[in-house]
């Protein structure tokens, strides 16, 4: 399986750098198989049946995007530069992983400032990021980082324009709860509160699973053959609540649809191969490409994906690789807006009980 065969060409126009407004007024690709229909998410009311469970990730984002000045003393006294800073994870050694613009001058021991209550100080150096240690922990830290920093925009939005003020909430879930993400579960933030009531009245079940999605999710593919990729490891939880309602809706017959790549790869980590959940926590870097037997998803809801993109495969998992080229072709004959703030699909395969 090689990785060209996940490439193509998408018109620059087609990213979207802002979301739609309101959430629910962003376009919705519904294909059925082979059927293709364009919707607004908006319409989900008419599209899901009562009995069906969405499965959400209530995972908060946090302001991982800083801007400092780095300080060492030399002979010739102090030295100091700026520098931009975006927090990946947790560091096992303690800390948090970063990637750094500009790297290669950086040097371990270090000060960064951030503000004038964050700082950090630079303990490991490596080939492509940084193990900072931060002056403050806890409560202290979320605070200061909350002041300090800005949301990580993934870098083909931020190529375009800097992260400000109305990304605090657009790149925010309406449901986030539990803080640790660098990066939103996108295809969630096309959902507001009304929407969410109204399916609930329509009789559409939710479940909530947390993964903190990781800076590696934006990270290329750099083998020609895809099989041998390594995935990041994000952690999740999955709740006894969660798994009792997965398990409870597929025996009476309801769809198990996740919301987002992130929701899906957590529960697919999750169930036994005869689909059964269980409370979970944990890392998971499961790689889902074509080939692969889903254990729990029916269908699945999720943005439109970068080219050569493991979540690409993803989806060619699940709905088969020419007829995601067909609706991706579409998508782009139809002006669908791509990416993380983009439009929506719902996909839902041949045995999706549609």
């Amino acid at each position: 399986m090689k990785l060209s065969d996940y490439d193509f060409d998408l018109p620059e126009a087609l990213i979207a750098t802002r979301p739609a407004r309101p959430r629910t007024a962003a376009r919705l690709l519904l294909a059925t198989g082979d059927t293709i229909r364009d919707l607004h998410v908006r319409d989900l009311t008419a599209v899901l049946r009562p009995g069906d469970l969405l499965v959400l990730n209530n995972t908060k984002v946090i302001p991982a995007r800083l801007t400092g000045t780095r300080r060492r003393m030399t002979g010739q006294g102090m030295v100091a530069a700026q520098i931009e800073v975006t927090l990946m994870e947790p560091s096992a050694q303690g800390g948090w992983r970063a990637l750094a613009k500009p790297l290669r001058k950086v040097l371990p021991g270090e000060e960064i400032v951030f503000s004038p209550d964050l700082s950090a100080v630079v303990a490991e150096k490596g080939k492509t990021d940084l193990r900072l240690v931060f002056n403050l922990t806890g409560d202290d830290f979320d605070a200061a980082l909350s002041a300090a920093g800005m949301m990580p925009l993934p870098p083909y939005i931020a190529a375009r324009r800097a992260p400000d003020a109305a990304d605090t909430d657009d790149y925010q879930t309406v449901f986030a709860r539990h803080a640790g993400a660098v990066a939103a579960p996108t295809a969630s933030l096309h959902f507001d509160a009304a929407l969410l009531r109204a399916l609930v009245d329509r009789g559409v079940r939710l479940a909530e699973v947390t993964l903190h999605v990781g800076a590696g999710t934006f990270l290329p593919v750099t083998v020609e053959d895809v099989t041998t990729h390594r995935m990041h490891a994000e952690w999740g939880e999955v709740t006894q609540g969660a798994a009792d309602l997965i398990n409870r809706t597929r025996a009476e017959g309801g769809r198990i649809i996740p919301v987002g790549t992130t929701a899906l790869r957590l529960i697919e980590s999750a169930a036994d191969p005869d689909g059964r959940m269980h409370p979970w926590q944990g890392t998971t870097d499961i790689f889902i490409y074509p080939g692969y037997t889903f254990r729990v998803t029916d269908a699945l809801m999720t943005n439109f994906h970068l080219p050569k993109s493991t979540l690409l495969m993803l989806v060619s998992a699940l709905m088969g690789k020419d007829r995601m080229r067909r609706v991706y072709a579409h998508a782009i004959d139809q002006g669908y807006r791509f990416f993380s703030y983009g439009d929506a699909s719902l996909l839902i395969p041949d045995g999706g009980r549609a």
